[in-house]
């Protein structure tokens, strides 16, 4: 069993959504201990944006015409799709950034697709638990009911497309206590953040168990 865990968070060590595919990670490793697992950290080592237009270009042009820049796309896209395809499973840590997702996941999304065959289901019938987390509150009712492009966007591509037995666990008001205009959401934000880590420790104990 190999693990792929991807991370795009630009917060580092303050990562809410790192911190609950850490929790996932743990789990899994503890019970599992010889389990490979394979990081990709989409922000610390961002992929170069120019490269899906390479490939792209690439994929339609001769192999004996194509320029280096091609060549190196064309590669890099295949080493994603690789690692989607080789894995048993997957972690991914997607936070949502300006009501969408990251450019650094949009990257990755793009460039694997790309290294895949047309209409190829990368994750076919494998488990991967996505971890998403919002600065605010999107939910049925709220102000910003409906700016969240981010988490169907993902459910359409890891579970549509590539197939994955998909399983979400989002948590919301993660920029309580950083922004002093949501101070009064402080208790329901806890309560958010504990549900959240409640589920990605059963979501790594069922990893584990598969």
């Amino acid at each position: 069993m190999t693990v792929l865990r991807v991370d795009a968070s630009i917060q580092g060590p303050r990562s809410a959504s790192s911190e609950l595919a850490d929790l996932v990670l743990a789990e899994l490793t503890t019970a599992r201990p010889d389990v490979p697992v394979v990081q990709r950290h989409l922000a610390a080592d961002p992929l170069p944006a120019h490269a899906w237009a390479d490939a792209i270009a690439g994929k339609w042009t001769p192999a004996e015409d194509r320029s280096q820049a091609q060549i190196d796309a064309l590669a890099l896209a295949a080493t994603l799709a690789n690692e989607l395809r080789d894995a048993d499973s997957a972690v991914l840590a997607l936070p949502l950034y300006n009501f969408g997702v990251s450019q650094h996941a949009k990257v990755w999304f793009d460039l694997a697709i790309a290294g895949g065959e047309q209409g190829e289901r990368l994750l076919d019938g494998k488990p991967v638990v996505l971890l998403t987390t919002r600065g605010g509150a999107y939910g049925a009712g709220t102000p910003r009911e409906g700016w969240d492009h981010n988490t169907d966007y993902l459910r359409r591509i890891l579970a549509d497309i590539w197939g994955a037995d998909l399983t979400v666990i989002e948590r919301e008001f993660t920029l309580v206590g950083v922004n002093p205009a949501l101070d009064e959401f402080a208790e329901l934000a806890e309560l958010m953040k504990k549900s959240a880590h409640e589920a990605a420790v059963d979501a790594g104990k069922a990893l584990a168990a598969r």
